[in-house]
């Protein structure tokens, strides 16, 4: 009993911490170029089945000038929101809201691509089959050549 309560407080530690705190500081750097950071494992929990999802997350933004943020930040916005009960859907956009809100970067970018177990291991049973969310902001919403570069540096 000890070890799976300890498996649960780690799985779902999500809740009761804000992911905005993460995004801090925010760095005065004269840098208005895209900022990718792909191929980020992720795992989390679905609310439906409660049977886990895993997968990939791709990030990209570009910032307003003055407004950068480290990279390892990213990533732990995308972990607060994966250790919670999450739907893949709700996962994708609560990640490029935050970011849109906090950074108040020209775009927002966010991919996750995810085996969900209650797809593998029961009902229809198709292992290997991925779910591929999206949440667009901004330039990357308005510019498709933006958008395509974007895209193109994730898929290499």
């Amino acid at each position: 009993p000890e070890r799976v309560a300890r498996m649960a407080e780690e799985l779902f530690s999500g809740p009761g911490r804000n992911p905005r705190e993460e995004l801090k500081p925010i760095f005065r750097e004269d840098y208005d170029e895209l900022v990718l950071i792909r191929d980020i494992p992720i795992f989390s929990i679905c609310e439906h089945h409660l049977l886990p999802f895993m997968g990939k997350a791709h990030i990209a933004y570009i910032p307003e000038k003055n407004r950068v943020v480290g990279l390892s930040k990213l990533i732990r916005v995308i972990d607060i929101f994966a250790k919670r009960l999450q739907l893949q859907e709700r996962l994708t956009t609560q990640i490029a809201n935050t970011i849109m809100k906090i950074l108040k970067p020209k775009g927002v970018l966010v991919i996750i691509e995810a085996e969900h177990l209650c797809l593998t291991m029961r009902g229809v049973k198709k292992p290997g089959s991925f779910t591929v969310t999206s949440a667009v902001r901004g330039i990357f919403l308005r510019d498709i050549r933006t958008r395509n570069e974007a895209m193109s540096l994730i898929n290499k």
